[in-house]
């Protein structure tokens, strides 16, 4: 009886010896930029009836409230201007905008060590959003976040493997000036983490600030327009088909800058986009359209984001309903937009509706991030961290929405089929002189790290070894995880001579 058990016990330890062994990036099971696209839930015919709907809409209803400056840049690129104020776009010339645009962004790092080629049908997750609430998990409560909350996200972003972007999750709702809530939210994610950041901006005015800060920690303007590592998540529409006269003015400050910017259209269907999901899709597609138009027509080829976010809504209630199977298909169906016009895309998913991170949370989270992945989305955005239907974020998710993601990812590596996997020689040596089973063969042993996503929190242990460990809980091991992120110094803290030169010049409200 003792042989077998030590057998056993010998090879867990071997496995875990292998798992402990970090691989090269290219051989990580799963990884950042993976081909997606497999999923596709519109067929051919069914894309350009939504094509030729959105041109439709462009061209016979278009948008209103552009600013004087975007009436002059729309209308010089050939866009008209009708007496009741709205600026429609003939076909051509949105066709032309999409045969010309920039079909290749690369979202660059501070580090250079993340940068995100969005290309194709390659797949990235981040975060996003504007939550206004911390879940605070211990005592189940809601409190207001504020701008160490979001450092603090940022620190822990830059440790997941699978969280590849920091798009700013919440608001800083503990600075009352907006002009300084921008500048400090953009500080607190730079130095909170190396990777790409997406932030906005509340007035156009506030964006030369911002861009200031940047230069210095770039090292002057030229090292910032060479790599400009901080993307503008702009809603420059206000969903039906107006546009965000005060956002449109804040794009074209970043656009002057040099910074990429998320042309970002979330209507609610069946509030503010029509109810079903292929109408949605349409209007948020058309409105996109208009803002590629707008990009290229202030510099053409401006490296911009075609950010198709219609969310759903429960029609019973008023409520959203972003763990939703509507919300995964409007998604997948923007996602597949995106590749028939092989622009660079995002969408949202990976929201939970529920409060706290729960069973509920689990499946929502899942849902939408697999089917965003699978069907080839370049920037699936709230990936991670996003409770209550966007109005709170618990860092304690944001760590475990690592191990969902990176399940999702290994969907969207699927199945590779060669001569190697399709392993017929491993199972005439196993079943011809072996002994029977793969386990601890040498083929088995040599793939376990490069096929295999293992979870870093989620739990697979036996009832009886889940007992003599004392029965750890998820939620404890994901606080714990967060207590030494955030006990660490932050690896993407700024050098104290430039921390000091940036809080001379600003209001820094994070602590030093």
């Amino acid at each position: 009886m003792n042989a077998p058990t030590s057998s056993r016990s010998g090879g867990r330890a071997a496995r875990r010896a292998a798992r402990s062994t970090a691989l090269p990036d290219n051989l990580r099971p799963v990884r950042p930029g993976m081909e997606g696209g497999r999923y596709r839930p519109l067929s051919e015919a069914d894309v350009l009836k939504i094509h030729h709907a959105a041109l439709d809409a462009l061209e016979t209803i278009g948008l209103a409230d552009a600013p004087e400056s975007g009436i002059a840049h729309l209308t010089g690129a050939g866009a008209i201007l009708g007496d009741d104020g709205r600026i429609r776009f003939p076909r051509a010339l949105v066709e032309d905008t999409i045969a010309k645009a920039n079909r290749s962004v690369t979202m660059m790092s501070r580090d250079g060590l993340h940068d995100l080629e969005l290309s194709g049908n390659r797949v990235h997750y981040g975060t996003a959003g504007a939550a206004v609430h911390l879940v605070d998990i211990d005592g189940k409560n809601y409190r207001d976040c504020g701008v160490q909350d979001l450092h603090d996200a940022a620190k822990i972003v830059n440790t997941l493997n699978n969280v590849h972007f920091c798009q700013r999750p919440m608001v800083c709702r503990d600075i009352p000036d907006n002009m300084e809530m921008d500048y400090n939210s953009l500080f607190a994610c730079v130095t909170g983490t190396t990777k790409h950041i997406g932030t906005s901006f509340t007035e156009p005015g506030f964006v030369a600030p911002a861009i200031e800060m940047l230069h210095m920690i770039a090292g002057g303007e030229d090292k910032w327009r060479e790599r400009p590592f901080v993307s503008n998540s702009n809603c420059f529409v206000v969903p039906p088909m107006k546009f965000a006269t005060e956002s449109c003015e804040v794009m074209e400050e970043c656009i002057k800058h040099g910074m990429p910017v998320l042309l970002l259209s979330a209507g609610m269907a069946g509030a503010t986009a029509p109810s079903t999901i292929a109408g949605a899709i349409v209007q948020a597609v058309a409105e996109c359209l208009a803002g590629l138009v707008y990009v290229n027509a202030v510099k053409p080829g401006h490296p911009a984001i075609f950010g198709t976010w219609p969310f759903g809504l429960d029609l019973r209630t008023g409520a959203m309903t972003g763990g939703s199977g509507e919300q995964a298909l409007l998604t997948a169906g923007c996602a597949q937009m995106h590749s028939f016009y092989a622009l660079p895309g995002g969408a949202a998913a990976g929201i939970a509706d529920s409060k706290l991170p729960d069973m509920q949370a689990g499946w929502e989270q899942m849902c939408s991030n697999v089917m965003a992945g699978l069907s080839g989305c370049n920037m699936v955005y709230e990936a991670a961290g996003m409770h209550a239907s966007l109005l709170g974020f618990c860092h304690e998710s944001l760590i475990l929405g690592d191990d969902i993601i990176g399940q999702a990812l290994r969907c969207v590596r699927g199945i590779e089929v060669n001569d190697d996997t399709l392993a017929l020689d491993q199972i005439a040596d196993v079943c011809l002189n072996g002994p029977g089973h793969y386990l601890g063969t040498a083929a088995t042993l040599s793939r376990m790290q490069s096929d295999h996503c293992y979870p870093t929190y989620g739990n697979r242990m036996s009832p009886k070894e889940w007992v003599e460990m004392e029965k750890p809980d998820l939620l404890d091991t994901a606080t714990a995880r967060k207590e030494a992120i955030l006990g660490a110094p932050s690896a993407a803290a700024l050098d104290p001579m430039m921390d000091r030169a940036i809080r001379d010049k600003f209001n820094i409200h994070l602590k030093g």
